[in-house]
């Protein structure tokens, strides 16, 4: 679903933080005799035309020196076009074959931006990314990192010489914290796209790289729809921020460009991809608004925010060249309609402690989301406590069913035992209350013969339902596999929890 710029498909959600387009500079190498080690960068495939010569031998795409005759190795040493994490390195021999590098490694540093190329060859200390690895030839040469700092320079080691046709830095942008007005979707302010209905004629990445785009496959274009219906892209904006204007370009789509588009907004620092593409808390702040072929509009906004992610939507399909953000970062909360994060960020740990062991009786689920606080919107909370849940054990999620009581068990016998909760448990079973003896009697039945297979209380969301409505879910469900199952009552469980962490606030018990 999605694509990164110039990306193999494993590195979805990345950048190539030494791409030339965005900046990315070979400052200085010790041999580039037979071809410009400049050309590693290019956002383009490397090229081969066979029948290309110059005065020093055959063209090459890339980076090429000659071959050595005294001790030593190769290096070219290159300032990434924005700081960042790195997370993978791809080292392209694309066409070279005879004359490939055999092998090759990669160090970083962070310097100063004004630091001179003489004094990053001569005095700069470097750590080394991955050790020395072989090179296959003619082929995309990948490295995983695992490094967590920011760097802003790279020296690419070839071992002993040859040619090297792309290097590729893939990772997070990270770049300095800035304040007032900026384009806070901009790639080089740390802006990056993470997932689209669909990129089938450029990458995603393109809709935020800097400058106007050039050419039309420089932007980010949708196939056509069958039906027509609408295309959509997320980006996670490089500072959470208050928007003030946007603007969306439609450069060289003339005949292919959309016929209206608009855009959305929430707040959810960290937020996963997969989590934001349905999310309901997506606000809009820019209505369906038509577009014009080949052409920029600037549209104003009162103050939308913070935010830290848009949706672009646009109907039904087509290209957009560019997306403009303008605003001012900020570190102000969130939405918060209902004064949960107030809430929740005010109390003492062990106070928060409980409060959220009201919600969840999980004592793993309890203790991740007191490891998040300070939470900085209501659709962080939910959103977070939806996705730590999905990630604990079936015994994280049977701890919490066993806070739980019966359905249709004596509540005021179960009391003591669950005096936190009892009486968001009473109303979440209102239903029961009004419920025949008949229908009771059925429903604790049930429940023994739900509990005997599967060796685990009947979970249900009860709220709003009748006695009979909760049998019939029952029925339903008893004839399952137990691992769907115990996933489906885990589902369960969690529009509980969120249900009582609103309650937390509102005070309902409703």
């Amino acid at each position: 679903m999605a694509e990164v710029l110039g990306a193999p498909a494993l590195f979805t959600g990345l950048v190539d933080l030494a791409s030339a387009q965005l900046g990315g500079v070979a400052l200085l190498s010790s041999d580039d005799f037979f071809a410009d080690a400049g050309r590693l960068l290019l956002r383009e495939p490397a090229a081969f035309d066979p029948s290309t010569y110059t005065d020093r031998g055959k063209e090459m795409d890339g980076w090429e020196s000659r071959r050595k005759r005294v001790p030593g190795h190769d290096w070219c040493i290159i300032r990434l076009g924005v700081p960042g994490r790195i997370r993978a390195v791809d080292i392209d021999t694309a066409h070279f074959l005879g004359n490939h590098a055999p092998f090759a490694s990669v160090d970083a540093c962070d310097v100063p931006a004004d630091t001179t190329p003489d004094a990053l060859r001569d005095s700069t200390p470097w750590t080394n990314l991955f050790a020395e690895t072989p090179l296959k030839r003619g082929s995309s040469n990948v490295q995983a990192v695992a490094s967590d700092r920011v760097w802003t320079h790279v020296r690419l080691n070839m071992i002993p010489d040859g040619g090297i046709a792309r290097l590729r830095i893939y990772g997070e942008p990270a770049p300095t914290v800035l304040s007032g007005q900026i384009d806070l979707a901009a790639i080089e302010r740390g802006g990056v796209p993470l997932v689209a209905s669909d990129s089938f004629f450029s990458p995603m990445t393109n809709l935020v790289l800097p400058g106007e785009s050039p050419i039309m496959s420089n932007g980010w274009e949708t196939r056509r729809s069958r039906p027509p219906g609408m295309d959509w892209i997320i980006l996670r904006l490089g500072q959470a921020g208050v928007l003030s204007r946007l603007t969306l370009q439609t450069h060289h789509f003339k005949g292919n460009y959309p016929d209206r588009a608009a855009v959305d907004a929430l707040h959810w620092p960290g937020a996963p991809p997969s989590k934001l593409v349905d999310h309901p808390d997506w606000t809009e702040i820019l209505p369906l608004s038509r577009l014009r072929a080949h052409d920029s509009r600037d549209f104003e906004l009162q103050g939308s925010g913070p935010w830290t992610h848009l949706r672009l939507r646009i109907v039904p399909d087509g290209g957009i060249s560019r997306l403009r953000a303008f605003g001012t970062p900020s570190v102000a909360p969130g939405p918060d309609p209902w004064g949960l994060v107030a809430h929740l960020n005010a109390l003492s740990s062990e106070a928060a402690r409980e409060a959220l062991a009201r919600a969840c009786g999980s004592r793993r689920w309890v203790e991740a989301m007191l490891a998040l606080r300070p939470f900085s919107s209501e659709t962080q909370i939910f959103g977070e406590a939806d996705n730590v849940w999905w990630h604990l054990g079936d015994g994280d999620w049977r701890e919490a069913f066993s806070h739980h009581p019966k359905l249709g068990a004596d509540v005021t016998a179960l009391r003591e035992k669950f005096a936190a909760t009892a009486a968001w448990s009473a109303a979440e079973q209102a239903g029961v209350a009004a419920a025949s003896e008949e229908t009771l009697e059925v429903l604790a039945a049930g429940n023994a013969a739900y509990e005997a297979r599967f060796g685990m209380i009947f979970i249900v969301c009860a709220s709003g339902l009748s006695a009979e409505q909760m049998l019939d879910r029952l029925d339903d469900r008893i004839d399952n596999e137990p691992a769907a199952e115990l996933r489906i009552a885990a589902g369960e469980q969690a529009k509980i929890t969120r249900l009582r962490l609103a309650r937390l606030v509102r005070g309902d018990a409703s």
